[in-house]
């Protein structure tokens, strides 16, 4: 019984005990400064990253949104 009992403890903390401690440490990322910070800083980078490349969207992404805002448009049209 002792030695079930372990093993169920051991398979709770390297599988589902792992991903909730994932979880908690992204919760506390955003609820204190240092890592709102971290994450701002991030998001920065890739803005940055973003504005050098001269597209953003690839061929497919192009068409994609390109239709997209064609049926919205006749959608508005409509109404």
């Amino acid at each position: 019984m002792i030695i079930a009992s372990i093993a169920i403890i051991f398979i709770y903390k390297f599988t589902i005990g792992k991903e909730i401690d994932k979880v908690n440490n992204q919760i506390n990322n955003f609820l204190n400064a240092d890592g709102r910070k971290e994450i701002i800083n991030s998001l920065k980078k890739e803005i940055k990253k973003a504005n050098d490349r001269e597209n953003y969207l690839d061929e497919e992404e192009r068409v994609l949104i390109k239709n997209f805002i064609k049926k919205l448009q006749k959608e508005l049209e409509l109404n």
